[in-house]
């Protein structure tokens, strides 16, 4: 059975403590890029494996990656050609062939850095890849994938296409859609209702769709 890894990219913007401890709990290895080591130090955590060229982490994270003593380290020249986390991306295909991703600490900040972000994930098709935030959990389909969504009646729900040609289904929700085309980061999937059970179905292309807590 293929395991989960907790990716906590190194945005500005970190996730809770409680989030970061109830995601460490429900992963098999945990993957620290650059300064998500310091977000996992703030939780009481540590990781398996550090990626990243430790420019942005905290003296105190430099510290133990210096020291690598607790887990280890993949640590890059500054001047290099890919981000930290398409290393770190890479680094899970190498350790944990068709691992399941779940991303945290990975939206907000610099808005070109939080695009590149969705489209490195949306590019790991070795598995599934889902965003877990504080206030939203967020899952990228591709084609011939599905989402049901249970116990969350009331909650707001959007989907956007990030690739051409997306077509989807949609049942349980306000407003429903059955092999509809959505244009390339439309609004047509905005603000949708949860209605009952849902479940969210990409036929071509890719969407990420969002569930709001």
């Amino acid at each position: 059975m293929a395991c989960k890894v907790l990716v906590v990219c190194g945005s500005p913007v970190v996730a809770s403590a409680d989030l970061l401890r109830q995601l460490a709990g429900e992963c098999d290895h945990i993957v620290a890029v650059d300064r998500g080591l310091d977000a996992l130090l703030g939780a009481g955590l540590s990781c398996d494996v550090y990626v990243g060229d430790a420019d942005t982490v905290s003296d105190e994270g430099r510290a133990l990656v210096d020291a690598a003593v607790d887990f280890e380290v993949e640590r890059h020249d500054p001047y290099k050609d890919y981000t930290d986390l398409a290393l770190a991306l890479d680094s899970v295909r190498r350790r944990w062939p068709g691992a399941e991703v779940v991303a945290t600490c990975a939206i907000g900040g610099r808005p070109d850095m939080a695009l590149s972000v969705l489209g490195l994930l949306a590019a790991y098709e070795d598995a599934p890849v889902w965003i877990a935030e504080d206030k939203v959990v967020a899952r990228i389909l591709h084609a011939c994938e599905s989402w049901t969504i249970e116990g969350a009646e009331g909650k707001t729900f959007s989907i956007i296409a990030i690739a051409p040609n997306t077509q989807v289904s949609e049942y349980g929700l306000e407003w429903e859609l059955d092999h509809s085309p959505l244009g390339l980061l439309a609004d047509t999937g905005i603000s949708n209702i949860v209605r009952s059970t849902a479940e969210i179905e990409v036929h071509t292309g890719t969407a990420i769709a969002y569930l709001y807590q």
